[in-house]
């Protein structure tokens, strides 16, 4: 689940850190980067558990009604689609999600204003009325429900990003790709699964795990290398004043191109270019891309680097 796009981002992220930190201790490092990318794998685990208490929500809420001292024919006989819901029931007895909460506790106990109208919302949708209405729905009807509501009423939602970077400063660059992790979660489930419906993994494999912490120690081990680069190609810089996220970008951006030969080049400025956009100045964009270029035209030359 945790691809390379979040590993650079968490990266720059530490290395960043680690030049404000006093106590330059690489194992330290190692454990805040291994941490931040278990935050969020977290995240993908807080948003399924949205989805289960949201339907707990609903269930309280039509127990509560039955329970009056008067209640309603309609209180009495509520649409009870939503808890019946088998793509839910799948998800709540799911082996995988169980264990994870089991051994990472977590809660929306702390936001139930924010999910009982997130409930309320989703309870006057064309979509739930569509939904609510049918007189029999298949398992492939339950999980669509349930993706339609995700993608309209989940993803991109103000509010919930800004409790979710409330909650952890480890989500606040994650928050929109865990989602679009969660949709395709969604979509994959199936029915045979059962309670061995497969989750997404926290890594592909464990060469994401190792590209991790080698890009790290390349990046923080050969500073002075890069760093030299860097300056023999800013010659008509300042080399002081260009932004210090700037040059931390380039210098984990060398260190990729270096160190990992089955990455194409071009891949690696690209991301790294893009990085620079969103985390460093406005024209840093166009800085990095001219820099780097620069540095990865000499290096071929100099034939210390030979992939496209």
């Amino acid at each position: 689940m945790i691809n390379r796009n979040l590993i650079r981002t968490r990266i720059v992220q530490i290395v960043y850190s680690w030049y404000q930190n006093t106590n330059k201790d690489l194992r330290t490092a190692e454990k805040e980067l291994l941490f931040g990318l278990q935050k969020s794998y977290d995240l993908y685990y807080y948003l399924l558990l949205l989805m289960l208490e949201l339907t707990k929500t609903y269930d309280a809420r039509i127990e509560a009604k039955r329970n009056k001292y008067l209640p309603t024919d309609e209180d009495l006989n509520p649409n009870v689609k939503l808890i019946d819901n088998k793509f839910i029931q799948q998800l709540s007895q799911n082996n995988q999600f169980n264990k994870y909460l089991s051994e990472r506790p977590m809660s929306w106990a702390d936001n139930d204003v924010f999910v009982k109208n997130l409930l309320d919302q989703i309870l006057a949708s064309d979509t739930y009325t569509d939904y609510s209405n049918k007189t029999k729905t298949t398992y492939d009807d339950d999980r669509e429900f349930w993706r339609k509501i995700f993608k309209q009423y989940i993803y991109n939602n103000e509010k919930l990003d800004e409790i979710l970077e409330d909650e952890s400063i480890f989500w606040n660059d994650d928050i929109e790709i865990v989602q679009t992790f969660v949709m395709k979660s969604i979509k994959q489930f199936s029915e045979e699964s059962g309670q061995n419906q497969p989750l997404l993994p926290m890594f592909k494999d464990d060469e994401d795990r190792q590209f991790a912490l080698k890009l790290l120690h390349d990046t923080l081990l050969n500073e002075q290398k890069y760093r030299q680069l860097i300056e023999r190609h800013t010659e008509k810089w300042d080399f002081d004043r260009i932004a210090f996220m700037d040059m931390i970008i380039m210098q984990v951006a060398l260190a990729e191109i270096h160190t990992f030969e089955t990455i194409p080049t071009n891949v690696s400025l690209n991301e790294y270019i893009d990085l620079a956009k969103l985390y460093s100045t406005p024209k840093s964009g166009t800085f990095v891309n001219g820099i780097l270029d620069a540095i990865v035209v000499g290096l071929r030359k100099e034939n210390i680097i030979f992939k496209n």
